[in-house]
């Protein structure tokens, strides 16, 4: 599951959006909720990526630049 989760990090970085969402909807860890929310703080959409950090054990306002968090995550599934 970590390898599927590195990829849609990945695609996230990569701008690849969509794909991203694609793997983290299929999964319910509290990494794939992390990416989720990160995908929607992203998109602008702050409301859905409230909901998404509700369901982890971080918070929206824990990182600044999505692309450092995307990093940190794939630090810790590394």
């Amino acid at each position: 599951m970590a390898e599927r989760l590195l990829k849609a990090v990945q695609f996230a970085l990569d701008g690849q959006w969509d794909q991203s969402h694609q793997i983290v909807q299929e999964i319910n860890t509290n990494h794939s909720n992390w990416i989720h929310a990160v995908l929607h703080k992203i998109e602008g959409d702050e409301s859905n990526s409230r909901y998404w950090y509700a369901q982890t054990d971080h918070d929206f306002l824990d990182f600044d630049d999505p692309n450092q968090e995307l990093k940190a995550i794939q630090s810790e599934l590394t």
